[in-house]
């Protein structure tokens, strides 16, 4: 099998929407967001999901990442356990991942079937009128990432690139409080691969959480995982919720994002030295700030790039982090020899990120990856220094 671009890991999950949820608002409350145990996952027949999928469902986890990339031109595999079943070997829910993702050009020889949990779903209420519906995640095969197996895939595919999805929502993938998924980042380094891994804890309500100071454990697992990043990039929120968790004797302004987003780094950095450079960042809406950190132990300054590419009212931000790390991911893995050597612009890096998240903003739910031209394509467009104020005027750049 030729090598991979990229190689993304981690949290496959079917996102699925109805109005026939209403179990969702017993479990989380109305407008929550909850991991859910299998427990309590009501006993749906396989027509249920049939007509669910009819209706209009779509790949979650990396399902935001790898059709992008693929669109970019990037050769880009996805690895992670379904749940086994009589539809070419997975059930009827993990086997429409599996073809969503084919039909965008993603690899997909790592999705693996599980012999004894179902696939994870997401089932998002639709609620009616002005009520807020709640979303529900059961990760169901996704509890059991199985290290061992999917770095002989890294050894197999020999990825530029291995991007871990949402540290914090997987047992087996957070064992040993995170220990297991570091030592398997430094064998992904040991076969040649850069690494990023983000976090996701699933927080019912962030804003209250971090008024309140409350920690959340998870954020503790990625202590050891650092040290064996080449990238890592979280959004503001989730950098204050960390940094009230690792730093809880932070006396930063939390409701100051600028703040809370050097804080962070400025803490971030304190975790000792690396033998490479690394890219760390904290994205908003229309910002993001980022820093290097050195294989001497010096840092560089923090620097504030705001996108020139979100345009207009943002109707719809879900997904665009990851559409952000995207975007990073493409430069990590194309240019991976400047990287190394210190010759990329902080700045440009940052914008590939922005430029991913605005284009993917702007596609329709069903067809997310849209608007994404090729890498190199968009790689002159950022080197442009063009800035624009309205979406018609980015589209049409991008077209042309």
């Amino acid at each position: 099998m030729a090598a991979l671009d990229v190689l993304i890991l981690n949290t496959a999950v079917l996102d699925l929407r109805s109005r026939e949820f209403q179990f969702v608002q017993r479990l989380v409350g109305p407008g929550g967001l909850a991991r859910c145990s299998i427990e309590e996952l009501p006993r749906f027949c396989e027509a249920d999901y049939a007509r669910w999928i009819a209706h209009g469902a779509t790949a979650g986890g990396p399902g935001n990442v790898a059709p992008l990339l693929a669109r970019a031109g990037l050769n880009v595999g996805v690895g992670a356990f379904l749940g086994a079943g009589p539809y070419d070997g997975f059930d009827l829910v993990g086997y429409t991942f599996r073809e969503r993702l084919k039909q965008a050009n993603v690899d997909v020889a790592a999705l693996l079937p599980h012999p004894s949990l179902p696939s994870a779903v997401t089932y998002i209420y639709e609620a009616p009128g002005q009520e807020r519906g709640g979303i529900a995640y059961f990760a169901n095969a996704n509890e059991d990432f199985d290290f061992g197996r999917f770095l002989d895939v890294v050894r197999a595919r020999r990825p530029a690139v291995v991007h871990y999805m949402y540290s914090g929502l997987s047992r087996r993938g957070d064992a040993r409080e995170g220990r297991d998924l570091a030592e398997f980042m430094a064998g992904c380094h040991g076969h040649g691969a850069k690494t990023m891994a983000d976090s996701h804890t699933l927080t019912p309500d962030p804003s209250r959480q971090i008024a309140a100071r409350t920690p959340v454990p998870q954020y503790r697992w990625l202590c050891p995982v650092w040290p064996t990043l080449d990238a890592f990039f979280t959004s503001v929120d989730e950098a204050r919720m960390m940094l009230n968790t690792l730093w809880p004797d932070h006396s930063v302004d939390l409701s100051n994002v600028e703040s809370s987003a050097v804080e962070f780094l400025d803490r971030w950095v304190q975790g000792g030295t690396v033998d490479r450079r690394v890219l760390v960042g904290v994205t908003a809406a229309r910002c993001a700030w980022a820093r290097w950190v050195l294989p001497n132990g010096a840092v560089g300054p923090v620097a504030c790039v705001r996108s020139r590419f979100v345009t207009g009212e943002i109707v719809d931000l879900v997904g665009a982090g990851d559409a952000f790390r995207a975007g990073v991911l493409a430069v990590m893995a194309r240019c991976g020899a400047e990287w190394d050597a210190g010759s990329l612009d902080l700045e440009e890096v940052v914008q590939m990120g922005h430029l991913m998240a605005a284009l993917y903003i702007h596609g329709p739910l069903e067809d997310r990856c849209r608007y994404i031209p090729s890498f190199e394509v968009m790689r002159e467009l950022v080197r442009s220094g063009a800035k624009f104020t309205s979406w018609a005027a980015l589209r049409r750049a991008v077209e042309t």
